[in-house]
């Protein structure tokens, strides 16, 4: 089967609020968990201020009432606590502007790094002797002044940014991982100068603050590489868009740059050219392929009357294509936009690491000191017992802690959207991989949601049966009212005049015939028999119990037909299921169709639990029951209908060909209609989790086993900072082993 797309609105993703009280902010100067815990509290220390900041992506998402505090005061809170913030304005622009100073930063610190390792290497090569066992033990190989002299530019040049850092974090009220850095080197350097300075007969550590800073620095180096990584899958959406396209513009088609193409242009599509906007088919045939927004490497049949879509290309023929969306009204500025959201967002797993990186460098500080007490007490030397502090404040730092859950993120979220997932935020996608119930609608889910009429049960004579559900129907998107509205038109039918229209949620329409007055009713036929409708049940039974869904006509109390419709089921439902039950989930069935109808579809799919003639409220109860006996409760849908139960679930998924308000209402957004993606999502977001475990496990392990080794003198001041910039790169790299990860859907590929 094809894929099927569907345009997200402007603001898809977004939760329902207004322009003015969301405002994503920039942030400059942090330099480990600590810093994002430090901004968070301050800011939401305003009144009415709700605030997450992600140090991964340096940035913050700030609700708040403007009326209250303005951005201003925003801005101001954060420049108090010693950081920098802007508020981020167009998209396109900022992303350009972030990428020119992160590239601008990455020099500057890949220069200081190489300045700082050419001074340090010979303070760190003279100390190989006395590693290997070698001489006296007198590791002074190079005269004191020298050492003085190479370690100093390294101490104050080299390493005036942890000195900066520190100062603003202190003047701000906290602590960060600068404040350790610059208090253990300048503890060590200290120590070193008067012992050079004053001729004692003492062991200088010039070395050990000179190469934490180095070390330091490398992995700030490393880590600022492989973050860039994690970011890949977004930057690769972003410049699938072209910058050109081509438009007939008086007779002629010229290309024009993509800012200034308008809705309503005739836009030319070479074959090989991807298409530069969303848009509408008028001349021409062709196979576009669409893998990068479903995923299935199938490429899909366009003619006139199709919809194509931006960033999609085109393979064989030429298009001629009216533009109805462009900028930031196509589905792919709208994924993108969706995808940034989500990898700024925070996890809920990852309240323990904020809790814990707010207080760990105060705490870290309180162990150096007493560490340095305690030598003392137990007859260590005041030099042993400075360097067993300094080694201590160096591999305090939470950095990892900082790095561990919005990595993973960052990485999960941006493998979905390549495959056609398109994830809300971090709390849907950790949600998704606890979910242990399922409930999935019937039409549109399970079935492909295009019925069409495969007969009519008259039991009045001629076609005003016809005549009058077209006439009640053809105000409504519903697909099985559309399918009757198409069947009545292709037979020559006419509607009926009608007056006093009202609709029915999940029972069906009626209204008055303008000629005679007398209530007609279309819908189900539970309904109309509750309504007064004698309804043949035994009619309805035989043809329910082939799959078929039925729609009963009524004029006043007489039953004037019975409707047949049939909806296919989708060819992929019944695998769907067997992945979805094989990974532990439960999944129930719930629709307003007919019982025999909706056994018949369970059968074929193979879901034991099902419920039918559910309506609306039916199904938000459901949930709800689901919910309180202590399920993670999902659901899956694409009607209005089953908006308030999207709502509800605690992770809804929307099919993408579904409606705008099922769009908005669902954590997760399947721009492919097909159930499989369901599967792919939950298994992606279980393997998000994992990711994120095992680097929260890697963060607390390296503080908890280094700092007690750091106490008693295992770790030198060196091997603390290399071990602190290994924690660091080593984090970002087990999330970036997300991008290995492969859908197991049949038509997916990427």
């Amino acid at each position: 089967m094809d894929a099927t797309v569907a345009p997200l609105p402007v603001d898809a993703g977004r939760p329902a609020a207004t322009v003015s009280d969301r405002v994503d902010l920039a942030l400059e100067g942090m330099t480990c968990a600590a810093c994002a815990t430090r901004i968070e509290k301050v800011l939401n220390r305003q009144p009415s201020v709700q605030a997450a900041v992600n140090f991964a992506t340096e940035s913050a998402q700030v609700r708040f009432d403007p009326a209250a505090v303005p951005v201003e005061a925003l801005l101001a809170a954060v420049e108090r606590a010693g950081y920098r913030a802007r508020v981020k304005a167009d998209a396109e622009k900022e992303r350009a502007q972030d990428e020119a100073r992160k590239k601008a930063a990455y020099r500057s610190l890949k220069r200081e790094f190489i300045v700082a390792a050419i001074l340090t290497l010979p303070l760190v090569l003279q100390m190989v002797p006395a590693f290997l066992g070698v001489g006296s033990g007198d590791h002074d190989v190079l005269p004191r002044w020298l050492q003085f002299a190479l370690a100093t530019p390294v101490q104050f040049w080299i390493g005036r940014r942890f000195y900066v850092g520190a100062f603003h974090a202190l003047r701000g009220g906290g602590a960060n991982m600068d404040v350790l850095v610059a208090l253990g080197t300048t503890m060590a350097w200290a120590l070193s100068a008067v012992v050079t300075v004053f001729g004692l007969h003492e062991h200088v550590y010039f070395e050990a603050g000179a190469a934490v800073i180095t070390l330091v620095l490398l992995g700030k180096l490393l880590e600022a590489r492989a973050k860039a990584g994690t970011s890949a899958a977004l930057e690769g959406l972003i410049r699938l868009q072209p910058a050109t396209a081509r438009v007939e513009r008086g007779g002629a088609t010229v290309e024009i740059p993509l800012a200034e193409v308008q809705r309503g242009d005739r836009i030319v599509v070479r074959a090989g050219d991807a298409v530069p906007v969303d848009g509408i088919v008028e001349t021409g045939a062709s196979s576009v392929d669409e893998s990068m927004l479903t995923g299935e490497s199938r490429a899909v049949a366009k003619a006139r009357g199709d919809k194509v879509y931006a960033g999609t290309v085109n393979q064989d023929g030429m298009l001629v294509a009216t533009a109805t969306g462009v900028g930031a009204g196509t589905l792919l500025a709208g994924i993108v936009r969706l995808v940034a959201e989500a990898q700024g967002s925070k996890a809920p797993i990852q309240r323990l690491a904020d809790r814990v990186s707010g207080v760990f460098v105060p705490v870290g500080v309180a162990i150096a000191i007493a560490t340095f007490v305690a030598t003392l007490a137990f007859g260590g030397a005041a030099s042993a017992a400075l360097i067993h502090a300094v080694a201590v404040l160096v591999i305090a730092c939470p950095c990892a802690l900082g790095l561990a859950t919005p990595t993973a993120v960052i990485v999960g979220t941006g493998r979905a959207a390549q495959n056609g997932i398109l994830i809300r935020n971090a709390s849907a996608l950790e949600h998704a991989g606890r979910l242990t119930h399922l409930v999935v609608d019937k039409t549109g889910t399970l079935t492909e949601g295009r019925p069409a009429v495969t007969g009519v049960i008259g039991f009045e004579p001629g076609t005003r049966a016809l005549a009058i559900a077209a006439a009640l129907e053809r105000g409504s998107t519903h697909p099985l009212a559309q399918a009757i509205v198409a069947h009545a038109a292709a037979a020559g039918v006419e509607p009926l005049a009608i007056e006093g229209f009202a609709s029915v949620p999940g029972k069906g329409a009626q209204a008055r015939l303008a000629d005679g007055g007398a209530t007609v009713r279309v819908g189900s036929p539970a309904w109309l028999e509750a309504e007064g409708v004698a309804v043949a049940q035994d009619s309805v039974a035989d043809i329910a119990r082939d799959g078929h869904t039925i729609v009963a006509v009524g004029e006043g109390a007489k039953l004037v037909a019975l409707i047949a419709l049939a909806d296919r089921i989708r060819s992929t439902s019944a695998a769907a299921i067997g992945r979805l039950r094989a990974a532990g989930i439960e999944v129930t069935m719930l629709t307003g169709d007919h019982e025999a109808t909706a056994a018949a579809v369970a059968k074929a799919v193979g879901i034991d639990r099902w419920r039918a003639a559910v309506l609306p409220a039916g199904k938000l109860e459901a949930l709800r029951e689901s919910k309180a006996s202590g399920a993670v409760t999902g659901m899956v849908g694409d009607g209005v209908n089953d908006a308030p139960a999207l709502a509800e679930a605690d992770v809804s998924f929307a099919m993408g060909a579904g409606s705008a308000i099922a769009i908005e209402s669902a954590d997760v957004t399947l721009v492919r209609d097909d159930l499989n993606a369901v599967a792919d999502a939950i298994l992606l977001s279980r393997a998000t989790l994992s990711k994120i475990r095992q680097n929260l496990f890697f963060a607390f392990a390296y503080n908890v086993l280094g700092i007690p080794l750091a106490a008693v003198g295992a770790l030198s001041p060196m091997i603390a900072g290399a071990a602190m910039a290994a924690s660091s790169v080593s984090v970002v790299g087990n999330a970036l082993l997300l991008k290995r990860w492969r859908p197991q859907s049949p038509a997916s590929r990427n």
